[in-house]
């Protein structure tokens, strides 16, 4: 039972700082489906 918690909270850790990284390098889908000719607002 203790290996379970601990798995869900290292991939509760990794998915918040999976979250944060990518949207800080510029992955997020407004970057990536937008062009000089579209506008997302």
């Amino acid at each position: 039972m203790k290996a379970m918690l601990s798995a869900f909270a290292v991939m509760g850790v990794i998915s918040v700082v999976a979250y944060y990284g990518l949207h800080a390098a510029g992955f997020g889908t407004g970057e990536r489906q937008s062009s000089a000719s579209v506008r997302i607002d």
